[in-house]
């Protein structure tokens, strides 16, 4: 294993931030792992700290494939991380947004150049990326629309579902993008927890990342082959809104399978606690993401369910 600094940012009253990267391996620049970009990705950051320990350990075995090599990047933001905020701490910019980069543009422009430069040239990008609601999902590879992307390469992740969605304007200046229109192929796994640890399913994704690797012939793994991945798009899922605000109590969790008219949660008056609302499941299907919020407030989504006709 070599640890090195990929980029260096100096600061005045303050310790320089440095993006500090991890390899293994010698030769082809084989596969890239970037973790936390923003401050409060503490779970994708004990992802990649996971997975540095388990690829020392292969390599002194001699487990990584001659001629290739792996770079795992466990932090992008560890400014943000130092003083608990999501963004970059002076501005509050995302650096998630502002790839490829700029080397002479505002900071966070430059941070996303720096990181670029050395990861862009990589056959095989994996992110451990955070999702924008807050919540609880089903574990799972994301990948946007782009013309570029490989469902059926998505699926020897063994994660139960891979799931697409078209691409927004503002993502065109995220990583995942990027690499992609530089002909990296990239996804993106989503464990259910951000800023705090969830090792069931951290265990599951790092798995499902060391299963990638064994298949594309990067490493020698022993791996558990996980699922027969299904694939979804992004239009296919069911949002299941309130329509008031309330205490939120939660009936039905994540992969449980319900059917229409199903109680999926009540919605208390936070006064007297009385039930205002009850939310019913419109479709038959799967649970594929649930709010956390003990507060809810009115037309927030509560859930996503995949349809699924073939409930028993």
């Amino acid at each position: 294993m070599e640890e090195k600094i990929l980029f260096e940012l100096g600061s005045v009253y303050r310790e320089a931030m440095r993006i500090k990267g991890y390899t293994f391996g010698s030769g082809e620049h084989s596969a890239c792992i970037v973790g936390a970009t923003r401050g409060n990705e503490v779970q994708q950051v004990y992802l990649c700290s996971r997975l540095v320990d388990i690829l020392e350990q292969l390599e002194k075995r001699g487990k990584i494939t001659c001629g290739k090599s792996i770079l795992v990047v466990p932090s992008v933001n560890s400014h943000s991380m130092n003083i608990g905020k999501r963004f970059w701490s002076t501005d509050n910019t995302d650096i998630n947004r502002m790839f490829p980069g700029y080397s002479l543009g505002e900071t966070t422009q430059r941070i996303a150049d720096g990181l670029f430069k050395n990861v862009n040239d990589y056959q095989f990008g994996i992110q451990f990326a955070s999702f924008y609601m807050q919540g609880s999902f089903i574990p799972h590879v994301r990948m946007m629309k782009t013309g570029f992307e490989d469902v059926e390469l998505a699926k020897d992740f063994g994660l139960p579902y891979v799931f697409r969605r078209n691409a927004r304007p503002y993502d065109t200046t995220t990583l995942n993008y990027n690499w992609q229109i530089w002909e990296t192929k990239s996804f993106s796994v989503y464990t259910d927890a951000t800023d705090t640890i969830n090792t069931e399913t951290a265990a599951e994704a790092v798995n499902a990342v060391l299963c990638f690797l064994h298949k594309q012939g990067i490493i020698e793994y022993n791996c558990h082959e996980g699922y027969i991945s299904r694939f979804i798009e992004g239009s296919q899922l069911v949002n299941v809104k309130t329509v008031t605000a309330g205490f939120f109590v939660r009936h039905a969790k994540v992969s449980q399978r319900v059917k229409q008219g199903d109680i999926l949660a009540e919605i208390l008056d936070p006064y007297n606690g009385r039930v205002i609302d009850r939310i019913l499941s419109p479709v038959n299907g799967i649970v594929f993401f649930h709010a956390v919020q003990p507060v809810i407030y009115a037309h927030t989504t509560l859930y996503r369910i995949i349809p699924s006709d073939d409930l028993i």
